[in-house]
């Protein structure tokens, strides 16, 4: 089975998520579904029904994170240490037409969220700046063209 790569930090959210799902949110369904159960024939019982439709959501979920959580190969990011850009780096670049600089962090899959500046291993630009080095220039194929970027801080934090 592969792995997959994971910062110290996405790997707590899901665990605290798992713990949430497992400890707070099953029992308080389950008790739901029994108190709607309660209330007469099942057949008509929106009640019921949505708590099952809910019931089935939350166990998908933890099925699903524990799955997740099995698969992690996690990285301490704060223990890697270089100016090449691997998994878990924070990476400043710029745009060579226009100048302007973003700074990302290159995260697992369930940790992405641009908002924040983590990009998915697995997104194209992360995929173009793995082993460049600062000073090092490469290209995204992106919706709307090629974009040229150079690689200008590295950082593990």
């Amino acid at each position: 089975m592969q792995k997959f790569p994971m910062t110290v930090f996405g790997h707590n959210a899901l665990e605290t998520e798992l713990k949430q799902l497992k400890t707070v949110e099953r029992p308080y369904i389950i008790n739901a579904i029994s108190v709607a159960r309660d209330h007469g024939d099942l057949k008509e019982n929106a009640e019921y029904h949505a708590a099952k439709e809910k019931q089935g959501f939350i166990e998908g979920r933890i099925q699903e994170l524990e799955s997740k959580l099995s698969l992690a190969h996690i990285i301490d990011v704060a223990k890697l240490t270089g100016n090449t850009v691997k998994f878990g780096a924070t990476i400043t670049i710029e745009n060579i037409d226009t100048d302007e600089q973003s700074t990302y962090q290159i995260v697992g899959e369930d940790e992405a969220n641009v908002k924040e500046g983590k990009i998915s291993i697995t997104a194209p630009i992360a995929r173009a700046m793995i082993s460049k080095e600062i000073g090092d220039e490469f290209e995204v194929h992106a919706p709307g063209g090629a974009k040229g970027y150079e690689i200008m801080n590295v950082a593990y934090i």
